[in-house]
C-alpha cells in the first residue's frame, strides 16, 4: 500500500476543515496510508529548509504551486498510480507556504502541479488535495465517484 505524506505549512487543520478532511482521509484509509506534517509558518528560506528536512532520498516528491503545470483528475490518478507501478514507498505532496518555497524545493520536486489558476488558502487547499487523491483512488480503482 502506498504511503502519501502531504507536508503542509501553516498551523495544524482549522475545525472549519477538520471534518471533512476526517470524512475523505477515512474513505482513503482503504487505498493509502495517509500522513500530514506541518511545518510552522515563517520565511521562506526557513520553511523551504524545514520542508526538505523532511524529505528522504526515496521519495517521490510532488510540489503543488500555482505556477506548476495544470492537471487534469486523470492525470493526477496518473501520478499515484505511476508512483504505485515504480513501488514508490512514499509519495509527498508540499504545499508551501504563502510566497512559495525557494528553488531547492522546487529543484527536489519530481513535479509541480497546480490544482487551479485560482488561489486559495492553505487549509482548503489540504481540503482539495485530500477530495482530489480520493477521486484519483476512485479512477483508478473503477469506482462510481468520479464521473466523466
Amino acid at each position: 500500500m502506498l504511503s502519501i505524506t502531504v507536508i503542509s505549512v501553516g498551523k495544524k487543520h482549522d475545525a472549519l476543515f477538520a471534518d471533512a478532511l476526517a470524512h475523505y482521509e477515512n474513505r482513503l484509509k482503504h487505498y493509502c496510508k495517509l500522513d500530514w506534517q506541518l511545518v510552522p509558518s515563517s520565511d521562506i528560506n526557513t520553511e523551504s529548509l524545514a520542508i526538505l528536512s523532511k524529505l528522504t532520498t526515496d521519495d517521490a516528491v510532488v510540489l503543488l504551486d500555482e505556477t506548476g503545470s495544470k492537471v487534469t483528475n486523470q492525470q493526477l490518478a496518473d501520478v499515484i498510480d505511476s508512483a504505485q507501478n515504480q513501488s514508490v514507498k512514499r509519495l509527498v505532496f508540499i504545499v508551501g507556504g504563502a510566497y512559495g518555497v525557494t528553488d531547492e524545493v522546487k529543484a527536489r520536486a519530481g513535479s509541480v502541479l497546480s490544482l487551479s489558476g485560482l488561489v486559495f488558502p492553505h487549509q482548503l487547499v489540504r481540503l482539495i488535495l485530500v477530495e482530489q487523491l480520493y477521486r484519483s483512488y476512485s479512477i483508478l480503482s473503477g469506482g462510481k465517484y468520479h464521473h466523466e
